[in-house]
Parts: structure tokens; C-alpha cells; sequence
């Protein structure tokens, strides 16, 4: 902290440090000091004293509140310059846990992979289930592994919008290579499901009994536009795409479904439905656009399964 010599218009009066009864270190007090008197009786906030001890003070001053800043920087850990580089992290923290705020884009980003994770399990084309705040969020460096996330945060169904419930999370990013998929474990407090079996089964029954298979482009269209019968088509992408985002993820991406450009359904013979998309994943922190192809099957029962998946070339999102 820096400080001066205040002098105030009041004539013949300024301020003058003095560290009446305070500690080596801290920050001196201030009190007025009457100049060109050589004695007199103490007030109540000052005492008088000569004007030549007055010049001494003034020449010393800088010198003596800056050995106190010095001091006092020295015993305070916390305390830093906006000016100094930022020290290395000291291998003995390595295995620590550390306290991270809630809205830095570690934790949101942690917080994203868990909502995703969470609807590759249990999502369908009429549940889907997001992350609206996270309360709480430490991270936990392991020594040749990766970096552990221990989030708790709030969930949501979020197309019937039913109440949040609290919800814990360890969130494991394995580092090196060859990429290993986060590991992701959860614990929900109070009911989560909400009943979707009467819209999911409506859907189902209407692509089954297409009499031709179903074949669309651009859901959305490049101005956001989008059909309202293509909306469980959407969401049902978004359901296989949270499988490949938590496959691909590591603690700097940020993936999302921008658009799909082509759904093609394929005939089967049992219960199961079949998809064939090309959708475009966008990695919000890089700003890349990723063509990629999903093979999906669906069946109320039983649940989304992706039993193919890869990268696509970019040109494939211009064909």
C-alpha cells in the first residue's frame, strides 16, 4: 500500500506519521502536529512539537513507510504485486487439493461434461438434462494421472423444467496419451426422473410407421429456424452427441451441437430405430467446427446406444 504526506489547508497544521502503541510492521497512525511551536500542552488526537523535528520527519518519511510496506508484505502470504509474475506452482502441491471459484471456465467447463455425461445415460429424444449454477468447485492435481474435479452443483431436466435438485460430481481428466475419456461419477440428491415414456412413445410409433424413412438437412437452418416435428430429431442428436462430447473432452475443450447436416433413417426389422447423422460440433474455446458422423439406435426401452462414431473431414460439412 502506498502512502503520503497529507497536508491539509487548515494553516499552520499537517498530518504526521506516528506509530503511537502500534505493533513493528504495522501501518503508523496519523495526528495532527501544530508547526513552529517548542512546547505546549497534548490535545486529545496530537501532542506539539518543534518544527525542526517536523523537517526531520518529512526527510525520513519515505524511507521509514516503505521498510513498513516491506515488512509487512514480508509476513503476509497473501499479499502480491499487480506487476509481478505469477510464482510456479511448487512441486510439493502436486496431489493437493486446491479451491477454484464456481464461475471460472475449469469448473464450468467440468460442470458441462457432467450435464452431458448424464444424458448419454438417461436422455431420449423428450429428456434432457442440463447444469444451470455450480455451488461449489475444488480441483485435485494427482501426481501421473490427470486432474480431478469435485464439483457440486445443480440439475435440471431442462425441456419439462422440473425443480433442480442438488447433485455431487468427480470429474477425473486423465493427461497423456493416448486420449483416455473422463472419468465421471455422480450422486443425485431427491428425484431427478420425470416421466417422458407417453411423448417418447408417441415419437417412436410415428418414425416407425413412416412409409418412407425419414430424411432431412440443416436442423436448424442456417438462420435457426427449425420445424417443430424435428424437434425430438434434435434432441435425440443432442443425446448421442453428449456420448461422443464426453469421449472427446478434455479440460480445454468446450463442445456443442451447432447444427445437424443430414439425419438418414435406416429400415430395421426389430424395435430398435435407426439414425445415420453428420453433425457439426463446435469447440466454443478454439472456435472450430467439427463434421462428425453418429450411427444411432433408439428404442424407449432401452435407451440411446451410438454403436459408431468418427470424425469426418471438414469438406464433408460442404457436400
Amino acid at each position: 500500500m502506498k502512502t503520503s504526506l497529507q497536508v491539509f489547508p487548515r494553516p499552520g497544521k499537517v498530518w504526521a506519521p506516528f506509530q503511537r502503541g502500534s505493533k513493528p510492521g504495522s501501518f503508523p497512525a496519523f495526528f495532527p502536529v501544530q508547526m513552529g511551536l517548542l512546547g505546549g500542552k497534548r490535545r486529545r488526537r496530537g501532542c506539539w512539537v518543534p518544527a525542526r523535528f517536523l523537517l526531520l520527519l518529512l526527510l525520513l518519511l519515505p524511507a521509514s513507510l516503505a521498510g513498513s510496506a516491506s515488512a509487512s508484505n514480508a509476513g503476509d502470504p497473501s499479499s502480491s504485486s499487480s506487476s509481478s509474475p505469477a510464482s510456479p506452482r511448487s512441486p510439493g502441491m502436486e496431489g493437493q487439493e486446491e479451491e477454484i471459484p464456481r464461475g471460472n471456465y475449469p469448473a464450468t467447463r467440468a460442470a458441462r461434461l457432467v450435464a452431458h455425461y448424464i444424458n448419454a445415460q438417461r436422455g431420449s429424444p423428450s429428456r434432457l438434462f442440463q447444469v444451470p449454477t455450480v455451488h461449489q468447485a475444488r480441483r485435485e492435481r494427482i501426481p501421473g494421472v490427470g486432474n480431478k474435479y469435485h464439483l457440486k452443483v445443480s440439475l435440471e431436466e431442462a425441456l419439462q423444467k422440473g425443480s433442480p435438485v442438488n447433485c455431487t460430481a468427480e470429474i477425473l481428466y486423465h493427461h497423456g496419451d493416448p486420449h483416455v475419456a473422463a472419468e465421471v461419477h455422480y450422486t443425485v440428491e431427491g428425484e431427478l426422473e420425470i416421466n417422458t415414456d407417453e411423448a417418447d412413445n408417441k415419437f417412436y410409433n410415428k418414425i416407425k410407421n413412416l412409409s418412407e424413412p425419414l430424411e432431412a438437412q440443416k436442423i436448424p437452418d442456417n438462420y435457426g429456424n427449425m420445424a417443430a416435428e424435428m424437434e425430438p430429431v434434435r434432441n435425440l442428436a443432442l443425446v448421442a452427441c453428449s456420448h461422443v462430447i464426453w469421449q472427446i473432452s478434455t479440460e480445454d475443450t468446450l463442445y456443442n451441437l451447432a447444427q445437424i447436416e443430414s439425419v438418414k433413417q435406416v429400415k430395421r426389422k426389430d424395435d430398435y430405430l435407426e439414425f445415420s447423422f453428420v453433425v457439426l460440433l463446435h469447440d466454443m474455446v478454439s472456435q472450430e467446427i467439427i463434421p462428425w458422423h453418429m450411427q444411432v439406435l433408439w428404442n424407449p426401452q432401452h435407451g440411446v446406444k451410438v454403436t459408431q462414431n468418427s470424425r469426418q473431414p471438414k469438406r464433408a460439412a460442404q457436400d
